[in-house]
């Protein structure tokens, strides 16, 4: 078992910026992939970005690419979100999860999520 808690969300104005935060506990963070994936209101939770175990690789989503990264210290079980020039449609709830397998884009492919923290960029 792996427990996530995701910190750093808050309110913030187009153009700005925010750190997210997902600690683990558990097992060993270090051998899992890890996602963060966003869900607004009324709509389907959307992939984000997603580094491997080593954070040797990542992967974004292209409405976040250039403005968005991720990464990870495994020596402190956490990994990191940066988020840059935010806008109003990237106000959701943000949720980290962990892979036991290689990380990916489809929600299925992750096996622990956190509780999610709320983001919200005013215009």
């Amino acid at each position: 078992q792996v427990q996530l808690v995701e910190s750093g969300g808050g309110l913030v104005q187009a153009g700005g910026s925010l750190r997210l935060s997902c600690a683990a506990s558990g097992r060993t963070f270090s051998s899992y992939a890890m996602g963060w994936f966003r869900q607004a209101p009324g709509q389907e939770r959307e992939f984000v970005s997603a580094v491997s175990w080593s954070a040797g690789s990542t992967y974004y989503a292209d409405s976040v690419k250039g403005r968005f990264t991720i990464s990870r210290d495994n020596a402190k079980n956490t990994g990191y979100l940066q988020m840059n020039s935010l806008k109003p449609e990237d106000t959701a709830v943000y949720y980290c999860a962990a892979s036991r397998g290689t990380y990916g884009y489809r929600v299925s492919s992750y096996d622990y999520w956190g509780q999610g923290t709320q983001v919200t960029v005013s215009s």
